[in-house]
């Protein structure tokens, strides 16, 4: 197992690399939400959490949950503070090529444009060896999307329960499903899942929130099965606790990336995964529907 290694660059050193600055004006009106976050209803009798079922295109997640009254605070000026190893999670700002709700739901085109330039994007900010974009999701859809039964994939939009994708477990099934020939190598050094969350267009209904890693013990995880046909993934789904810090940026836009560390398989760094969870805002209640890209990598060191 690789010790912990300063791995990720500063913002300034980004910018030194062509990217513009994130604003830092600290006299720039922030806005905390008063909400609710959805987590795992544990029964408390140790059994596992409900599978979610995933087939023919629709999803079955019949998990129980409880709502607790939370308050997201606005990072807005505070950008900088919050980087992938102290908090799991990143601002910064990186233009795409692709703009629009019909560019990015064209797998083909984000297959062959977007990766490459997430890959360039992971790579210049961690100084990782390689990245390995392996899955992506545009949401566009209702935030009930769940409960509009068979096909509902097709509407996906916003998960509004506090998850992690991968647990510890997971993301080595994730390793072992892409680099079946290089795995026993492959996790002997450091290696990462991030994801890289875009806006398409800027966020008000449904903004996404994460969650400092640090506010979050290990004892508040549950390793929650999602199935398939033939494969399975194990992740997070969050208990809930009065000391967790949820995060987010108001009116997010499609230059500002929001960084999400699933999983660090280096335990001597202070983020190690970073739960998240869309939320309603009752000042963006008639708000259009949230459109948003995500990817999955990947990410390895030498």
């Amino acid at each position: 197992m690789a010790t912990a290694v300063a791995t990720t660059r500063s913002l300034h050193t980004f910018e030194a690399l062509g990217e513009d600055s994130i604003q830092t004006n600290q006299t720039q009106r922030r806005y905390d939400v008063p909400t609710i976050i959805n987590y795992y209803k544990d029964p408390g009798d140790g059994s596992l959490p409900m599978p979610i079922v995933i087939a023919d295109n629709t999803v079955k997640n019949e998990r129980p949950h409880v709502p607790q009254q939370v308050i997201v605070r606005d990072v807005t000026g505070e950008e900088a503070k919050y980087t992938l190893d102290e908090q799991g999670f990143q601002f910064v700002r990186h233009t795409s090529k692709l703009s629009g709700l019909s560019a990015f739901q064209d797998d083909d085109l984000v297959k062959a444009e977007y990766y490459a330039e997430s890959v360039q994007l992971l790579k210049d900010l961690t100084g990782a060896s390689r990245v390995f974009i392996f899955d992506h999701k545009t949401r566009c859809g209702p935030s009930n999307w769940h409960k509009l039964g068979k096909g509902n994939r097709s509407s996906r939009g916003p998960l509004l329960r506090a998850h992690v994708d991968q647990s510890y477990a997971g993301a080595e099934l994730v390793l072992r499903r892409w680099f079946a020939d290089e795995a026993d190598e492959l996790v002997k050094k450091r290696y990462q899942i991030i994801n890289i969350w875009r806006p398409i267009r800027p966020i008000h209904k449904n903004p996404l929130a994460v969650a400092d890693a640090r506010s979050i013990a290990d004892t508040d995880l549950a390793a929650a099965a999602i199935i398939y046909p033939a494969d399975r993934d194990e992740t997070w789904t969050i208990r809930p606790a009065v000391h967790h810090r949820w995060h987010y940026k108001r009116a997010q836009r499609p230059d500002e990336v929001l960084l999400i560390k699933c999983f660090d398989s280096d335990v001597g760094v202070p983020a190690r995964r970073a739960p998240h969870s869309a939320f309603d805002d009752p000042a963006a209640a008639d708000a259009e529907d949230r459109e948003s890209i995500e990817a999955r990598a990947l990410v390895f060191y030498d």
